[in-house]
C-alpha cells in the first residue's frame, strides 16, 4: 500500500466512524432544532417525572381510603 491509498482508506474509516458517532449522539440527545425526536435523556427524564407523579397519586389515594375508613369506623362506633 502506498501512503496515498493508506490515507484514503483511513479517511473512509474515519468518515464511517463519524457517521456512527453522530447517530449515537442523536439517539442520546435527540434531533437538534425543533426537537421532533426526543433523545434518550429526555425520554428518561419524562419517565422519572411520571414515576414521581404516580407515587404522589398513590399516596393521595391511600390517604383518602384511610381517612374514609376511619370516618366510617367512628360513625359506626358513635352511632
Amino acid at each position: 500500500m502506498t501512503e496515498c491509498s493508506q490515507f484514503e482508506h483511513c479517511q473512509k474509516q474515519f468518515e464511517s466512524l463519524h457517521e456512527k458517532l453522530d447517530r449515537l449522539d442523536e439517539a442520546i440527545r435527540g434531533t437538534p432544532g425543533n426537537g421532533t425526536r426526543p433523545g434518550i435523556l429526555v425520554r428518561l427524564d419524562r419517565l422519572e417525572q411520571d414515576a414521581k407523579r404516580q407515587s404522589k397519586l398513590i399516596w393521595l389515594i391511600i390517604g383518602a381510603v384511610v381517612t374514609a375508613s376511619a370516618s366510617g369506623a367512628v360513625a359506626l362506633i358513635t352511632g
